[in-house]
C-alpha cells in the first residue's frame, strides 16, 4: 500500500459550516458592541483600516496569512448583520465573484428603502465603481478583483473592503477605502492596501504620478492623432526608440535623448485598432479631469497603460512604480518583521474587539479562545 502526504491550501476550499456559524455570532456580538460603543461611523473607520480587519479576522479564528480571510470574514459579517441593519446602522453591498456585480443593486436598494434622495444614492454608486476601476486600472499591480464590498451608514458615509487574486504567484491583494479620507478618487485615495508580496506595479494613484495623468488626459482631449501615432511608433519593433537610415556606404542612426530604464509596459502589443475607437470616443465626450476620462465606459487598463507609456516615453512624465502594498501581518512583530508594532494602534484594536467579545452571545468556551486568540495578535 502507497502513503504519502499532501498538504492543501486552505484558500482553495470552503470555510467549514460549524467555523463560519461561530464567525457569525462573535461578529454579530462585535459589531453591536462597536455600535452602542462608538456608534456607526467607527464600524466604517474600523473595517477601513487593513491592519484592524485583519486582526478581526484571526480573532474570529480564520487563518490569518490566508485569502480566504478577506472573503469569509466579510461574508460572516454581511450574514451576521442581516436583520440588524437598521440597528447597527451599517448597509453591507456585494461579495464575492458574482454577488460583487450586485453592489450598485443593493446600494440601490437599501438607499430607496432608507429613504434617501436619488443623488445620495448615485454617489455612493459612483464610489462602488470608481475605487474598483481604480484598483482595477490605476494600480496596475497584477492582480484581479475578485471580491468587492461597500459599506455604508445612513448618513451617506462609505468603506470599501476588495481583494484582488494573482495568478501568477498565487496570492491575493486587500484594498481599503474610508470615504472620509478620498479628497481625490485618482490621488493616494486609500486608507491602506494589503498583501504578502511586493513588486513594481504602475500605480498611476500615487502623488509622483501626477503629472503623467495630467499628460495622459491632455493626449485624448487635445492631441489624440498624435498620441496614436506615437503609441504605434513605440509598439513597433525598433519603432521610435531607434530610427536607422541606410545610404549607399553608410549608415545613420538617430538616438533619441530618452532615458532607457525598464518599463512593465514597453514590449506589450497594443490592439491599435480599437486603441484609437476608444481614445476617439473619450474624447467626443469632452472629460474634464483625469477621473472623468477614467469612468468612461471601454477605458480600462489597457487604453490607461498605453497613455502612461506615451506621457512618460515622449513626454518625460514619469509615473510611480513603488508598490503602496505592506504586509498582512496583524500588527507587526516584536523583532520588527515586517515592521514593529505601534503600540497605540495595538492597544486600540485590543480595547475595541475585547468589548465585543465580552458582549457576543456565545459560549464561555468559544470566549475564552477567541480572547486568547486576541492576545496572540502581535504576532
Amino acid at each position: 500500500m502507497k502513503t504519502g502526504v499532501a498538504t492543501v491550501p486552505l484558500d482553495t476550499g470552503r470555510c467549514p459550516k460549524w467555523l463560519f456559524d461561530r464567525m457569525k455570532r462573535l461578529s454579530q456580538g462585535i459589531f453591536l458592541a462597536i455600535r452602542e460603543e462608538f456608534g456607526p461611523e467607527e464600524i466604517l473607520k474600523r473595517l477601513s483600516d487593513p491592519t484592524w480587519f485583519q486582526s478581526l479576522g484571526s480573532v474570529l479564528a480564520f487563518d490569518w496569512n490566508s485569502s480566504g480571510l478577506t472573503t469569509t470574514t466579510m461574508g460572516a459579517l454581511k450574514e451576521a448583520i442581516r436583520g440588524l441593519e437598521k440597528e447597527i446602522g451599517i448597509f453591507i453591498c456585494g461579495g464575492k465573484g458574482k454577488t460583487s456585480k450586485k453592489t450598485p443593486e443593493q446600494i440601490q436598494q437599501w438607499g430607496e428603502l432608507l429613504g434617501f434622495s436619488k443623488e445620495k444614492i448615485d454617489k455612493i454608486v459612483y464610489a462602488s465603481k470608481i475605487s474598483a476601476k481604480i484598483d482595477s486600472s490605476l494600480v496596475q499591480d497584477g492582480y484581479q478583483l475578485y471580491h468587492h464590498n461597500l459599506i455604508f451608514s445612513e448618513k451617506g458615509h462609505w468603506a470599501v473592503v476588495q481583494q484582488g487574486m494573482s495568478e501568477k504567484n498565487s496570492t491575493a491583494r486587500r484594498y481599503h477605502w474610508l470615504s472620509s479620507g478620498v479628497k481625490d478618487f485618482v490621488e493616494e485615495p486609500h486608507s491602506g492596501i494589503i498583501s504578502n508580496t511586493q513588486g513594481k506595479p504602475l500605480d498611476l494613484t500615487a502623488r509622483k504620478s501626477r503629472e503623467n495623468k495630467k499628460i495622459s488626459k491632455e493626449l485624448v482631449t487635445e492631441e489624440p492623432k498624435t498620441f496614436l501615432k506615437d503609441i504605434s511608433l513605440i509598439s513597433e519593433k525598433g519603432g521610435y526608440l531607434i530610427n536607422q537610415k541606410r545610404l549607399p556606404g553608410f549608415t545613420e542612426m538617430q538616438l533619441p535623448n530618452l532615458e532607457f530604464h525598464w518599463h512593465p509596459v514597453l514590449q506589450e502589443k497594443f490592439d491599435l485598432k480599437r486603441l484609437e475607437k476608444t481614445i476617439l470616443f473619450a474624447k467626443s465626450q469632452t472629460p474634464e479631469n483625469f477621473e472623468n476620462l477614467l469612468s468612461l465606459k471601454g477605458i480600462g487598463p489597457r487604453t490607461i497603460r498605453a497613455l502612461s507609456l506615451v506621457a512618460e516615453i515622449i513626454y518625460g512624465a514619469k509615473p510611480s512604480y513603488q508598490d503602496p502594498a505592506r504586509y498582512s501581518f496583524a500588527h507587526g512583530g516584536k523583532d520588527g518583521t515586517p515592521y514593529f508594532p505601534k503600540r497605540q494602534e495595538l492597544d486600540r484594536t485590543i480595547e475595541i474587539l475585547e468589548k465585543g467579545i465580552k458582549k457576543s452571545r456565545i459560549s464561555i468556551r468559544e470566549k475564552t479562545e477567541a480572547q486568547k486568540r486576541l492576545n496572540n495578535l502581535n504576532l
